[in-house]
C-alpha cells in the first residue's frame, strides 16, 4: 500500500503537466480554439455579458451537471447574468485535457478550478471538468454546445 501511495504522489506533478506538454504540439487550429476558451474565462463582469453571450451559436444547446434538462442560449443569458452579479471571481486556472479540431467542427475538454467571493465576502473554491463544443462560422469559432460542471468542492 506504502509503495502505491507513494507512486501516486510521484506521478500527479507529471500528470498535472502533461496538458502544458500537449499544447506545445497543436495545431494552429487547436491554438485558436484554446484562445477562445481563454476569452470565454477572461471574461468576469457584469459588463461582459453582451460579450460573453456574442460567443455563442443562436442555436446553441447545454448542460451542466446541476440542471436537469438541456437548455438555450435564452437561459444562459439569464444564468450568466445572475452569475456575474451575484459576487466575483478571485481567481481561476484552466487546463486542457483534449482539444479536437474538423473542419468547422471542434470541441475543448479541459478541467477548471476557480475561486469566487459573494456579495457577503464569502470564498468558496470549486473545480471540475468542462466540455464545449465550436462551430466555426464567417471566421469566428461559436460555442454551440457544452457539458460539464463541478466535480468536488
Amino acid at each position: 500500500m506504502r509503495k502505491f501511495i507513494v507512486a501516486v504522489l510521484l506521478l500527479l506533478p507529471v500528470l498535472y503537466a502533461l496538458p502544458a506538454l500537449c499544447e506545445e504540439k497543436w495545431t494552429p487550429e487547436q491554438k485558436e480554439v484554446w484562445a477562445v476558451e481563454e476569452k470565454f474565462w477572461s471574461l468576469t463582469k457584469p459588463t461582459d455579458l453582451e460579450e460573453i453571450m456574442s460567443m455563442y451559436h443562436p442555436d446553441y444547446r447545454g448542460w451542466s451537471y446541476m440542471s436537469p434538462l438541456p437548455s438555450g442560449k435564452d437561459r444562459l443569458r439569464k444564468w450568466m447574468d445572475y452569475m456575474l452579479n451575484s459576487g466575483e471571481m478571485l481567481i481561476y486556472d484552466i487546463r486542457p485535457v483534449e482539444i479536437f479540431v474538423r473542419g468547422n467542427f471542434a470541441f475543448a475538454h479541459y478541467y477548471y478550478r476557480i475561486i469566487t467571493k459573494d456579495k457577503k465576502g464569502e470564498e468558496k473554491m470549486e473545480s471540475g471538468r468542462w466540455t464545449d463544443i465550436f462551430m466555426k462560422e464567417g471566421g469566428k469559432w461559436l460555442c454551440i454546445g457544452d457539458h460539464g460542471g463541478q466535480t468536488s468542492k
